[in-house]
């Protein structure tokens, strides 16, 4: 069995991985669009609309249910998986993404009144999605698994 034969025919996989990738293409589009520049960071950051995990999990999702039944074992997996991914990204890792905006202007300020030089790395913060951006992905993800299923 040659593995790069199994993975290219692979309908269900290549859903989920063009729904990641379109989703990542859209943030780097949306930021040329708003801030008037090419961050080709985006393309592989995490956070921002879509959120390309939302549409990852969802185009995977919709494609299994598709292929496999909506009534399938394969489906409710699938289902579940994508549920806690979003609750995650819309969740915990938003929370943490506000956390570190607080910890990095607390560093800022500490440095500041003690007129020494920063030294620390920020902490990443743009890393959590809001419900409106995870629901984007959401979408993004069903509509290209029908389309390509």
């Amino acid at each position: 069995m040659n593995f790069f034969k199994v993975i290219g025919e692979n309908q269900v996989l290549w859903v989920a991985i063009l729904s990641w990738f379109i989703a990542q293409l859209i943030k780097v589009i949306l930021t040329f669009v708003t801030k008037k520049k090419i961050d080709f960071a985006r393309f592989v950051g995490s956070g921002g609309m879509p959120s390309s995990h939302s549409s990852f999990v969802m185009g995977l999702t919709t494609a299994v249910g598709l292929t496999n039944g909506w009534d399938s074992t394969y489906f409710a997996i699938c289902l579940c998986f994508a549920l806690v991914i979003m609750y995650d990204a819309a969740g915990v890792r938003r929370s943490v993404g506000k956390q570190a905006i607080i910890l990095n202007k607390m560093v800022e300020d500490m440095h500041k009144k003690n007129k020494k030089q920063l030294n620390e790395k920020r902490l990443k913060e743009l890393i959590g999605h809001t419900p409106v951006e995870v629901f984007g992905g959401a979408i993004l993800g069903i509509v290209l698994a029908n389309l390509i299923i």
